[in-house]
């Protein structure tokens, strides 16, 4: 059945019977249900494939199955998520798949948190094991089981915050699902190895695949704006004190005046100064020291 599928999960499940000799039958009046799981015909037989709530919407609860309660339970506390099969409409299986962190996920979650940002997690997994994978990671909170149209939803609850004040929240995402979350939330964050849609969607997009590029770009983006700001207040700061002494405000009382040609100088070591400042980014190192 996961041949016909287009989800990792499934591409993954087929290269593991590939990989242990399975001979694959074809599958007849395949369907997909987003968010939910496949279902098809096999040698005359019907079969499901799916998350729990799609064998809820068969009859079955796995939680109330004591077969596979306690493995779902023992699976989705390492961080893998379960998946059923059922032939015939009855119970027959549990597959385990799983997306190790990257090294690198929660070196990004820790520079995060280090600029004073928390971290939250939208996921279609399960509680259980999205729980698990935040505690890998250091993710603050979790909103798990959340179908493909309900991202924005979620994004909407984050950004309301629990103290009823509302938050800025920026969207990292990479999938055609993550699109309206990208264009909703205050500063979407696509990632270049991702789909088009998604990269179409988002404000700002990283080249890589890494999410150590979020928290540099964050810190980037701080730095650019704090060196804004440095130069706007040195331009009025220089203009206010020269302005008025080019135009004699400070001759009757004081004598002062301003040469013309000292006025050119000084204005030329405006734009020099502010340039200057500007060009300071270029030592910009982001956190954990990578350029």
């Amino acid at each position: 059945m996961e041949r016909r599928s287009e989800h990792p999960i499934g591409e993954a499940i087929v290269a593991a019977a590939r990989e242990a000799g399975l001979i694959l039958a074809e599958a007849e009046d395949f369907e997909a249900s987003a968010g939910h799981g496949v279902r098809a015909r096999v040698a005359g037989r019907r079969v499901d494939v799916g998350a729990d709530r799609l064998m809820r919407s068969l009859g079955h609860d796995p939680a109330l199955t004591s077969t596979f309660a306690a493995e779902a339970e023992r699976l989705g506390d390492e961080g893998k998520t379960p998946l059923y099969a059922a032939i015939d409409g009855r119970l027959a299986a549990i597959i385990a798949v799983a997306d190790p962190l990257k090294p690198t996920s929660a070196q990004a979650v820790q520079a995060l948190h280090a600029m004073g940002l928390r971290v939250a997690m939208i996921t279609g997994d399960n509680a259980r094991t999205a729980h698990a994978i935040a505690r890998q990671a250091g993710i603050d909170e979790v909103v798990a089981e959340v179908l493909p149209d309900g991202k924005v939803a979620a994004l909407q609850k984050l950004r309301a915050g629990g103290g009823g004040k509302p938050r800025r929240v920026a969207f990292v995402g990479d999938g055609i699902n993550d699109a309206p979350a990208l264009a909703e939330a205050d500063i979407g964050i696509a990632i270049g190895t991702g789909t088009d849609v998604a990269i179409e969607s988002a404000d700002v997009v990283l080249m890589s695949g890494d999410l150590a590029g979020v928290p540099r770009a964050i810190a980037l983006s701080r730095a650019t704006l704090r060196n804004i700001r440095q130069n706007l207040f040195w331009a009025f700061a220089y203009n206010s004190a020269l302005i008025p002494l080019a135009a004699g405000v400070f001759y009757p009382a004081f004598g002062a005046l301003l040469s013309p040609v000292f006025a050119a100088a000084a204005m030329s070591m405006s734009s020099v100064f502010v340039l200057g400042n500007a060009l300071r980014l270029r030592r910009f190192h982001a956190p954990g020291g990578a350029a």
